[in-house]
Formats: structure tokens, sequence, C-alpha cells
């Protein structure tokens, strides 16, 4: 058998093109491609056409292992000559992470990356009460955004009644780099929130400053990267974790969500209050549960009433930016852990929830009572 010579058996495969190839594939939680990020190890051609490509991950128990893997092989698999990909797996050495640590942080050494100078708008989420669906309209705003092509987050900042690993249907720790946490990815979503760090249906007992620093961390130490969106959702009422979003987050956007129900709406309007008298703006108020759609008729019965949503924005001085109905694609979806604008994405709440997402306003604070920083030429 006549044994061709080494560099005719390579010379089928451009193994620069591989590796532009190959480095152009994105980590999806760090948004770096493998190049970017120093994850390509190393990369060569085998006989045959059989390229041979070693990626480092950030952790050997990296849980977009196989997402990765498959990319590769499809990114080299298109490369001409290539006839097979074999993906070899290693752990990034320590000073390797603290290095990307360092990059992915940009230099920051503390605070976060939402300030006044930042492109992300911040949509703070607030009800007055619990069960008036603020977490599934946040879930839902959340992707309908992701699929119109928006960078979006969600930071689930109810720490005692976390919901959003639920109602993504994700349910592991973060990976951590060195002090900084990777955001959970959902369904174009990168997600936070203290569900992912702890066990099943343990309670979180925190008190003010310990739910001060969570809230820090979260924003902080998180790597969320070049968001267009981040949607917070908070808990009901007035407590210490909406004080604390309005100490960090003093530019970001207040959304109220109520219930046409006037139990609801009054409660909503506190919250509201709490952000004007902080001097936060309110983009707009979205009224959930509007009415009961019944999946045989369509008939569309006013279950809770009418009119909370209109009475609470005109209280606010704000408007009312849609009227969400309650109809069972909308609660199947969030009990199975699939939002519903991808798993009903023809019902009628999630039709008003992508034309909410669509036309969401950006309300900027006003300059009064604001420290202002001036320059002397």
């Amino acid at each position: 058998m006549r044994v061709l010579p080494r560099h005719q058996v390579f010379a089928t495969v451009d193994l620069e093109a591989a590796r532009s190839a190959v480095g152009a594939v994105r980590d999806p939680e760090l948004g770096l491609t493998l190049a970017e990020a120093g994850m390509l190890a190393d990369l060569r051609v085998g006989r045959g056409g059989v390229l041979h490509a070693t990626v480092r991950l950030t952790t050997p128990t990296c849980p977009m292992r196989e997402q990765i893997g498959g990319d590769v092989a499809t990114a080299a698999g298109a490369v001409a000559g290539v006839t097979r990909v074999e993906v070899r797996f290693e752990a990034m050495t320590d000073p390797e992470r603290m290095s990307l640590s360092a990059r992915l942080r940009g230099g920051r050494e503390s605070g976060h990356p939402f300030g006044p100078d930042s492109g992300t708008r911040v949509y703070a989420v607030a009800s007055g009460k619990g069960g008036v669906g603020k977490s599934t309209v946040t879930a839902n705003l959340a992707v309908a955004l992701a699929q119109q092509g928006k960078r979006v987050g969600v930071l689930d900042a109810d720490v005692w009644g976390w919901s959003v690993p639920q109602l993504f249907g994700v349910r592991r720790p973060p990976v951590a780099l060195k002090g900084l946490m990777l955001p959970l990815q959902a369904h174009g979503v990168a997600l936070m929130s203290v569900g992912f760090l702890v066990d099943g249906d343990e309670p979180v007992v925190w008190r003010g400053p310990m739910l001060h620093k969570a809230i820090e961390q979260f924003l902080g130490d998180v790597h969320w990267g070049e968001l267009d969106v981040l949607l917070i959702d908070l808990p009901p009422g007035t407590g210490d974790v909406t004080l604390t979003l309005l100490e960090l987050l003093p530019d970001a956007q207040l959304l109220a969500v109520t219930t046409p129900q006037v139990a609801a709406q009054t409660v909503a309007a506190r919250v509201g209050r709490m952000a004007l008298d902080a001097r936060m703006p309110v983009a707009g108020v979205i009224e959930n549960m509007s009415a009961l759609v019944c999946s045989s008729c369509d008939a569309h019965t006013p279950l809770f009433g009418e009119g909370g949503g209109e009475r609470l924005a005109a209280g606010l001085g704000t408007a009312l930016l849609g009227q969400v109905p309650l109809d069972l694609p909308l609660r199947t979806a969030g009990d199975l852990g699939t939002p519903a604008m991808v798993a009903a994405p023809d019902a009628a709440s999630v039709v008003e929830l992508r034309r909410i997402a669509a036309s969401l306003p950006v309300v900027r604070r006003s300059l009064v009572g604001r420290s202002l920083s001036l320059t002397v030429v």
C-alpha cells in the first residue's frame, strides 16, 4: 500500500480556516467566542481529514459542555476537507480562570455596570401584593424582547418567593469564576436567582443587611455582559429589597403590575408612590388577569373586576401599557417550566405581552435634585 507523504495527507484541510471557524464559536454563558475567552487550547488535523480540537472549559463540570462540543463540531465540519471532528475537553487552570474573570469585569473592581452611562435599559417590575402574576409577566416580557433580537437579562430579586427557576425550567447552580458568577441561559435570556443557589424548597431567611449585600452581588458579581434590557422581578410591597434597588439603581424605570381588582390596584399605588418619591421614573402600568378567557368559546369574563389598571396609571401619572387576559396556556406554561411566549405563541395573553414588549417606553429620571458633575474648561 502506498503511503502518502505527510504534507499531502494534511494539504486538504486549511488549518487556519478551521481555527477561525472554531474560534468563532460562542460560549453561551460567557457571551465571548472561544478565541476571545482563550478557550481554544489546540487544533490539529489528523489522517483522513480528521480534525482534533481541544477546548478549555471554565470548570470541569461546565453545564454547557455538550452544547459547546456540538457547536465546535458543526463549525469545524463546515470547513472544506474536514471529514470528522473529535472534541476533547480540559479545564482551565486557576491563573487562566483568574485572568478571564478580570477580563470579564472589564477592570471594574466593585460596583455594577448599570450606571447612568450604561446602554442597558433597566426595568424594575413591581406589584403591591403577591399573586398578581408579576413574575409571569416579567418572564414572558423577557422572552418576547429576546425574540425581538434584544440582549436580555432577568434578575429575580424576590429572594423569599423566587419563581424564575420554575418559570424558565432551570434548576442548577451557576458557574462561579473566581468571584464572578455566570448567569444561566434559557430561551435567549440571561437569568440569576437566589433559587439557583439553594436546594429545593429550602427557605431563605435573610434580613436587611444580608438582603442589601445579596442584591449588590447579583448586580455587580454576575457577568451580565452587554445587555440591552435588564428586567428585575421585585418582591411585592415596599420592603428592604425595593429600597435597596432604589438606592443602587436610581436610573431604573418602574413597571407596575396589578390586576383590575381594587385591592391589588390600591396596594400597587403605594409602590408607585414610593418610586415617585424617590424620583424613580414610572414607565407604565400593566394590568394582568384583565379578563378570564374561556378555552372553549373564547368568551371574556372580568373575573377580578374592571378598571384597576386605568385607575393605577391615572394615579401615578403614567400610561396603561396593556391589559393581559388570563387564559389556560399562560397558566399551564408556567407550571411546566416553559414561558408561554415559547409554548403558546398564539395565545391571547401572549399576543398582548408581545405587543407590550415591543412598545416598552424609555422614561428618563428627572435631573431635579440630582448631583451633576461639572467640568471646568
